[in-house]
């Protein structure tokens, strides 16, 4: 396929990611979220976190910065209207998709006796140590 976009039979019009790429300047600012293809341009200056954020995910993906940011409902019901295309599916595989780190939880294999038998231990020990001073 041509380096240009394209359009798909469903009618979704796909954009190489080297033609995202160059959507970075103030006239034209493109980014990508979930594969969706989003002209970002007129909403820069109205931006609650400012331009300087769209500017810094100007052409390239913006999913996991889009994501942390937990955006609210309404904030994702206003960048439907933004959407213009998707990446092209052959490009997709380009975009650096973050491993996801498992969450590790500790096994609580510890007996019930030792969660109270070492602060047990430690007042005794300090109260020895206590009546070792006093008595001198």
């Amino acid at each position: 396929m041509a380096e240009k976009e394209g359009k798909s039979p469903a009618g979704v019009k796909y954009f190489r990611l080297s033609e995202i790429e160059q959507q970075n300047s103030f006239k034209s600012t493109w980014i990508i979220i979930q594969h969706k293809v989003y002209d970002v341009t007129k909403f820069l200056e109205e931006h609650p976190g400012g331009e300087e954020v769209l500017r810094e995910q100007a052409g390239g993906d913006a999913t996991e910065s889009f994501e942390d940011v937990g955006h609210s409902r309404d904030a994702r019901e206003m960048s439907v209207a933004m959407v213009i295309g998707e990446l092209h599916p052959d490009d997709r595989h380009k975009i650096a998709t973050p491993e996801e780190t498992p969450v590790t939880t500790l096994k609580d294999n510890a007996s019930g006796w030792i969660n109270w038998l070492l602060p047990v231990l430690a007042a005794v020990i300090v109260t020895l140590m206590y009546r070792i001073y006093i008595s001198e």
